[in-house]
């Protein structure tokens, strides 16, 4: 992994940190960083526990961002989660304006950041997102295999 993808470890092990205390919901997890790097935003699936079908663990993040920043506008921040977005979750990255995706595992059946649709660069809707992925791949898509293991 080169340097640059390398300096997103940290952010990416907050992430598998959240994800892994999402109980019952699917281990996902998700950190907003401003632009020095420092953590503005934290969530976690919670849609188990609060019945709340946008409760993905981008969207909270991206809620607490907008908080401590008060302002939506989430310009010059990069969001860390260990699986890709969907299209709701990247269609709120477009609206909140982030300027970076970092995700760790691809998500196959619904992923919108490349896997499955390219909503972050589809130029109809928004300026494009730089996107970066393979960031402790193996470790989050380890986490999710163990998860849906357990439930089988």
């Amino acid at each position: 992994m080169s340097g640059y993808l390398a300096s997103f470890e940290p952010a990416m092990r907050q992430a598998i940190a959240e994800a892994k205390a999402a109980g019952a919901d699917v281990p996902v997890g998700a950190v907003v960083l401003d632009a020095s790097g420092s953590v503005i935003g934290r969530g976690r699936n919670e849609r188990e526990g609060t019945a709340d079908p946008t409760a993905h663990a981008e969207i909270l993040a991206l809620r607490a961002g907008g908080v401590a920043r008060k302002n939506w506008r989430l310009d010059g921040c990069t969001l860390v989660v260990t699986l890709e977005p969907c299209t709701m979750c990247a269609g709120a990255l477009l609206a909140a304006r982030v300027a970076r995706l970092v995700y760790g595992t691809h998500d196959l059946r619904a992923g919108a950041a490349g896997s499955v649709w390219d909503v972050l660069h589809d130029p109809r809707i928004g300026r494009p997102v730089e996107v970066l992925t393979g960031v402790l791949s193996a470790e989050c898509a380890a986490m999710l295999r163990g998860f849906f293991e357990e439930r089988r």
